[in-house]
C-alpha cells in the first residue's frame, strides 16, 4: 500500500513578521519587566504578587491583541 502524495496538501507559507511587530513585542516585554520590578522593589509587594501582576497584565495585553487581530481579519 502506498500513500498518494497528491492527497496531502502543500503547507501554506506563513506571512513574515514585520520588524515593527518584533520591536513592539520587545518594548512590551521590557515594560512588563519594568512593571514587575516597580511592584517588587518600589511598592515592596511580595515577589509572587509582582510576578502575578505582571503576568496578568501580559495576558490582558495578549487578549486585547487577539481581539483586535480577529476584528481586523473579519473585515478583510
Amino acid at each position: 500500500m502506498t500513500v498518494d502524495q497528491e492527497v496531502i496538501p502543500d503547507r501554506d507559507e506563513a506571512e513574515p513578521v514585520s520588524t515593527a511587530t518584533v520591536v513592539a513585542y520587545a518594548v512590551v516585554g521590557a515594560l512588563l519587566f519594568g512593571w514587575f520590578l516597580f511592584g517588587w522593589l518600589v511598592l515592596q509587594q511580595g515577589f509572587i504578587d509582582s510576578v502575578g501582576e505582571a503576568a496578568g497584565t501580559g495576558f490582558a495585553l495578549l487578549l486585547i491583541v487577539a481581539i483586535i487581530g480577529s476584528v481586523r481579519r473579519s473585515r478583510r
